[in-house]
């Protein structure tokens, strides 16, 4: 069995979990890179070394008669470290036989160290050999996890059953085969500077096509056009055979995969028995001897594994496994004798106790080979320059590189410049009501400026003339604050002192987050003909207030401007003002609010007109929604204040419906609240779908990393709220799944369907019968129901 250095890189590898004895559970795409492959032939041909290894075997006498929890075998050695197994007789914590490799000596090691062994525990059976229990994994030990191997290795009722063979005479017998190899660090290994080639980054599920590119990359000659052909008169140069690893069972109804063991050769004689292979019209004249170049291998079953492949670039002596981005350099018994499939003996290192082979399946095995023509080999394995490379994609290396140039410049010089963000009316304008409701901007949708640091701010404020148009004399900036209920409102100007500061300096100064940004508010003042005019005079008794204006019948929130007010004034004092930034009449009676806070609740507390701005706790950079007044006798409207509309918006969700039988496809969406009850839920479904019984509804929820329906579906009322149903681990989705029931969810749920297959004694027909009962029905009832169907 060929066991691959972890961690795994592809879904479905392994299917048992491993765990340290202390029942510690050990628990997106990029951009793919192309460099040009510098000559290996320093690194090539320098030996593969074969890892130290040790079978051992221990038998524990009188099994039952263990009382301790945990039982240790004698020390063993190998590659220079001392070894132990260890077992728990009557299992940790489990109802199984927990067996664990352990390292002897690691409380007298020195701090920091690690080893890496791949290794085998076995129960032998003392009966039939064949029947014996083995288990193989590979860890690295170090001081917080010293031991590794399976907590649930087998169950002990078989393990204590006299007739299984693995308790004969009160004496069980295990076996531990340990190869220990040299620790490598996973992140850190340059395959590059190991093996002189470069691999291809996993992009989720891309390693069959990473092996294949390898392959097909280290055919230089591939870069031509190529035909394909129904028969051919002679072979190709390159040599692809499929060795049909997959096939349909019948018998089964399945896909499998075929494990039996094909042996192939270095090299393809396709002459041999006078030609035997060529049709008689072919020209004898070409030798037709080919060379393995590489081995493609499939690790795994049929419904999972991993792809990767053993290749010799050059044809020399040395192979590599390619492993999507991992490169490593193995031995020709490594890519050609432990890819041939098949089963596995295991030597025997007791010849006086059994001498009953082991043999297991091997899960890796050849499913492609790519041969090389000797006769062509210097022409398919030929330089390869610019040239070779079409022009498109020469374009494109060329711009990805210059990309990665001015990426990696960039990050270079960051430390040297600021990033400043200015926010403007403008932008509050255009965000509130369309992008955002709550606070004031998104401040990753406004104008930035990157500075270099030494630069004078007044510079900074001529790039900011020149950009927007404004007078330097007419700006004035505001530095953004976050507070304590994490809103980020403008908090208050910058004096001539900091202005007179670098860009780097204001940052420092300004920034208690330290943030590698400066955010600002530039406010501009206006005047009767809406050109701009120097900025009144501050104190500290003007504040600066936001003001919002939200329409019931529209269900629209918009930004309508703002305005310095006396702390010490009251609102009464200014509804006129905001009447006519509103448009209303001077006399149109309005609400006002404060807009507090968003999250994780909606905060928006109505204002008394009649109290003071300091009493209100209003201050600078606040936000005020206001409103008319409603009128009773008016049209009721689904948010008739600014509190249920802010409300409505923080919980509003669209959510996408899919049927369980295309889940695929979205059929419909709704507009829902977060708050929405299951109730809510399954009656706004049923309503649009036009059935009269929301609860023949049932629903499922939607998984967020397989993209598919959760496997088991939401239980009738199981779930409060729609946010609930929504929830997959720390993310959310806005897709669910219904399907409409013959009855009512509720009665479904308390009866237990069961698929019965009737074969009548006179007929060859199997009729599959659907029998649905209350869950505490009998055998007995399951027939009744089975009479009415049948007869």
């Amino acid at each position: 069995m060929t066991i691959m250095t972890p961690p795994p890189l592809d879904q479905q590898e392994d299917d048992e979990m491993l765990v340290p004895h202390s029942d510690l559970v050990v628990e997106g795409p990029q951009p793919m890179e192309v460099a040009q492959v510098e000559p290996a032939a320093t690194v090539e041909n320098q030996p593969v070394e074969e890892p130290p290894s040790m079978k051992f075997t221990w038998t524990i006498e009188n099994f039952s008669r263990l009382n301790a929890k945990k039982h240790y075998s004698d020390i063993f050695i190998v590659g220079g470290y001392k070894w132990r197994v260890l077992i728990f007789p009557k299992g940790n914590n489990v109802d199984h036989l927990s067996m664990y490799l352990d390292v002897a000596d690691s409380a007298t090691l020195p701090y920091g160290w690690s080893r890496y062994a791949q290794f085998s525990l076995a129960i032998v059976n003392q009966i039939h050999n064949k029947y014996s229990i083995r288990k193989d994994t590979q860890h690295q030990f170090n001081a917080r996890e010293s031991d590794w191997g399976f907590t649930s290795f087998m169950p002990l009722s078989d393990l204590y059953d006299p007739s299984r063979g693995y308790l004969v005479n009160d004496t069980v017998v295990v076996d531990a085969e340990v190869a220990v190899r040299k620790i490598m660090d996973y992140w850190a290994y340059d395959s590059k500077k190991e093996t002189g080639y470069v691999g291809l980054k996993n992009q989720g599920a891309t390693c069959y096509m990473n092996s294949l590119l390898q392959t097909l990359y280290h055919i230089p000659y591939f870069r031509k056009d190529a035909r394909k052909g129904v028969l051919f008169i002679d072979f190709p140069p390159v040599l692809q055979l499929q060795l049909k690893r997959f096939e349909y069972d019948f018998m089964r109804d399945t896909m499998v995969k075929i494990n039996d063991r094909y042996e192939f050769p270095l090299q393809l004689d396709l002459d041999r028995e006078n030609g035997k292979y060529l049709s008689p019209d072919a020209d004898r004249s070409v030798r037709n001897l080919y060379t393995l170049h590489s081995v493609l291998v499939h690790s795994g079953g049929v419904h999972g594994g991993h792809y990767y492949a053993f290749i010799r670039p050059t044809l020399s002596d040395q192979w590599f496994k390619f492993d999507d981005e991992r490169v490593t350099k193995e031995d020709m018994k490594r890519a050609l004798e432990e890819q041939y499939g098949g089963e596995e003996e295991l030597p025997q290192t007791n010849p006086g106790f059994n001498n009953t082979p082991f043999k297991f399946t091997k899960y890796s095995n050849a499913y492609m080979l790519v041969y090389i023509r000797e006769s062509d080999k210097d022409k398919i394995i030929c330089n390869v320059d610019e040239k070779d490379i079409a022009e498109h994609l020469r374009i494109r290396l060329k711009k990805e590189q210059e990309e990665k140039e001015d990426r990696r410049r960039y990050k270079a010089q960051a430390h040297l410049f600021t990033m400043i963000r200015v926010a403007r009316d403008e932008d509050l304008m255009e965000q509130i009501g369309r992008d955002i409701y709550f606070d004031l901007v998104d401040h990753e949708k406004v104008r930035s400026f990157r500075i270099q640091k030494q630069t004078p701010f007044n510079l900074f404020k001529e790039e900011v003339a020149k950009e927007f148009g404004i007078p330097v004399q007419l700006q004035r900036f505001w530095i953004w604050a976050k507070r304590q209920n994490h809103t980020y409102r403008p908090n208050r100007p910058l004096t001539q002192q900091e202005q007179a500061q670098s860009v780097g300096q204001l940052r420092e100064v300004t920034n208690k987050a330290h943030s590698v940004e400066l955010k600002l508010f530039l406010e501009v003042e206006l005047g009767l003909d809406l050109r701009p005019i120097p900025p009144p005079e501050k104190t500290k008794e003007d504040i600066l207030l936001f003001f919002k204006l939200y329409d019931p019948e529209k269900e629209e929130l918009r930004y309508v401007g703002r305005l310095f007010v006396k702390i010490t004034g009251k609102p009464i004092e200014i509804l006129s003002k905001l009447n006519q930034m509103a448009g209303f009449a001077p006399d149109e009676e309005i609400e006002l609010y404060e807009e507090i806070k968003s999250e994780p609740t909606v905060m928006c507390e109505h204002i008394d007109k009649k109290t003071s701005f300091r009493l209100s706790q209003i201050e600078d950079g606040d936000i005020i929604c206001f409103q008319k007044c409603s009128v009773e006798s008016e049209t009721e409207f689904r948010y008739p204040d600014v509190p249920s509309f802010l409300e409505y918006v923080h919980n509003r969700q669209m959510v996408h419906f899919r049927s369980l039988d295309r889940p695929k496809e979205d059929d419909f969406s709704l507009e829902l609240s977060k708050l929405h009850t299951y109730d809510d839920v399954v009656e706004r479904v049923a309503r649009h779908i036009g059935l009269d019984d929301p609860s023949k509804i049932r629903l499922t929820a939607h998984n967020c990393y397989s993209q598919q329906p959760k496997p088991q579906s939401i239980r009738y009322r199981s779930l409060e709220h729609l946010s609930d149903m929504l929830a997959h681990y720390n993310q959310s989705s806005d897709i669910l799944y219904y399907e409409v029931l013959d009855i009512p969810l509720p009665e479904l749920q308390g009866l237990k369907t069961l698929k019965v297959a009737f074969h009548h004694a006179t007929k060859d027909e199997v009729v599959i019968h659907n029998i649905r009962l209350p869950k505490q029905s009998t055998v007995g009832d399951v027939i009744n129901e089975l009479k009415t169907k049948v007869n």
